[in-house]
């Protein structure tokens, strides 16, 4: 991993810019943006996964759509709703297609998925769709140990050592 902190508003007390490059097991690879002071683009969440044969791109301005790009040229839109979702994606649906979702669905989803695993767990059987794949509390300390993780790599690159390319 490499990373670059920086704090562009004066007086913050946190980091408001981040650039991550990454490297997984496996071999892929990674870039990580996340920015306070990227104008114009407020909550711009953008997640692309490119692989050999496809890609695949969502955008939190238009989050009823997954762009699912092949290899050979054929570019399709994969609607929210569509009748062959998984379970999975099917259990977490909670409006009609052409109607939009969006970000306080998402807590709600995840609160129902909590709910639901605590209700099987009472009742001694397997959840439904909707109370599986929920992020536990190890998910949660990796997510701690990721921040650590690229705040020490980002201070390790601003040792004296490490010397800015001039542009």
């Amino acid at each position: 991993m490499t990373a670059d902190l920086a704090t562009f508003v004066e007086g913050r007390a946190l980091d408001d810019n981040a650039h991550v490059m990454l490297r997984y097991e496996g071999g892929a690879r990674g870039l990580l943006w996340s920015s306070q002071v990227a104008l114009g683009s407020s909550n711009g969440v953008r997640l692309r996964v490119f692989g050999e044969q496809a890609s695949l791109t969502w955008f939190q301005e238009q989050p009823n759509e997954l762009v699912h790009a092949r290899l050979n040229g054929r570019t399709e839109i994969i609607k929210r709703g569509a009748d062959d979702l998984s379970e999975g994606a099917k259990a977490r649906i909670r409006t009609p297609p052409g109607h939009p979702e969006g970000y306080l669905e998402a807590f709600a989803n995840l609160y129902a998925g909590f709910a639901e695993a605590i209700r099987a767990k009472r009742e001694g059987r397997e959840p439904t769709a909707i109370g599986r794949d929920i992020p536990t509390a190890h998910d949660g300390l990796k997510g701690v140990a990721f921040v650590d993780a690229v705040v020490d790599c980002a201070a390790a690159a601003n040792q004296p050592w490490f010397t800015p390319i001039a542009v």
